[in-house]
């Protein structure tokens, strides 16, 4: 599996039906975990981001499906991230 981090900022609709949020969060968290997705956690953030989302799921191609599939009320910035562990396999594979 892989973490993936999506940055997240509301739309105009997301901003104007705000009051829906949670529920469209139940809905997306739904839809990504019928793609073989955990969304393990979601931070309501202060700054250039209204939220960040970190899952864990089996490839880049789910991200962009589970992307585009809950598109709407959020545009993303989804980045792979790199555990301590892998990260430290990444540079001891350096030549």
């Amino acid at each position: 599996m892989e973490t993936v981090v999506s940055l997240v900022n509301y739309t105009g609709e997301g901003v104007q039906h705000v009051d829906e949020g949670p529920d469209r969060l139940d809905g997306a968290r739904e839809v990504v975990e019928s793609m073989g997705v955990e969304l393990t956690h979601f931070f309501q953030t202060m700054g250039q981001y209204d939220a960040v989302v970190i899952m864990e799921m089996p490839d880049a191609e789910t991200a962009t499906q589970g992307g585009i599939a809950i598109a709407g009320a959020v545009r993303t910035e989804t980045l792979r991230a790199f555990p301590e562990a892998e990260y430290r396999e990444l540079i001891d594979g350096l030549p």
